[in-house]
């Protein structure tokens, strides 16, 4: 059961149950933090963004493929929770903050800082989920074709658009090019 602060703002929120160990230097870090270097790539994955997608998601399911895995979509309910209490949170506080007016900057710059830190968390959270059962990984050519249909299971509820599935197509190829570029992602 969900309580919405806009529902009742005297209620207090209960703290997360989160593990206590996570590690978030992990191997999907060191994935986003490549990939994400790339300008492409980047673009793509905000546009997504834009359009209702989980960046996190998309990262998991190119991950995954990469490393010979199939993403089925159904993410462990911890990331979820974190998405939209913690990250979504700050997102939409940081995004909600005048880009242009300089007594804001400050705030928006420190806003921006603690949500990449949260989608740190995010993603060791994501990692420790993915890594639990890990089974055999599969060759590079069964890798390229496991990169679209990982993406598809990360489409939100409400799918694919004809707008989504182009920026689909242009981060397959930009998860192929980076699979050929790295050998170990």
């Amino acid at each position: 059961m969900s309580v919405s602060l806009e529902a009742n703002p005297n209620l207090p929120l209960k703290a997360m149950e989160l593990p206590a160990h996570v590690e978030p230097d992990n191997p999907l870090w060191q994935f986003a933090l490549t990939f994400w270097q790339q300008s492409t790539a980047q673009e793509t994955c905000l546009a997504l963004q834009n359009e209702g997608w989980s960046v996190t998601r998309i990262l998991c399911a190119g991950w995954l493929a990469l490393n010979g895995r199939a993403y089925t979509g159904i993410e462990d309910a911890k990331v979820t929770e974190w998405r939209d209490r913690v990250t979504g949170s700050l997102r939409m506080i940081r995004m909600s903050l005048p880009k242009a007016q300089a007594p804001y900057n400050g705030l928006r710059t420190n806003l921006a800082s603690l949500e990449l830190e949260s989608e740190r968390i995010e993603l060791a959270l994501a990692w420790q989920a993915l890594t639990a059962p890990n089974p055999e990984q599969s060759n590079m050519d069964e890798r390229e074709n496991l990169i679209r249909p990982n993406l598809a299971a990360a489409a939100p509820v409400s799918g694919t658009t004809v707008t989504t599935r182009q920026l689909l197509s242009t981060l397959c190829d930009v998860l192929i090019a980076f699979q050929q570029g790295h050998t170990q992602p």
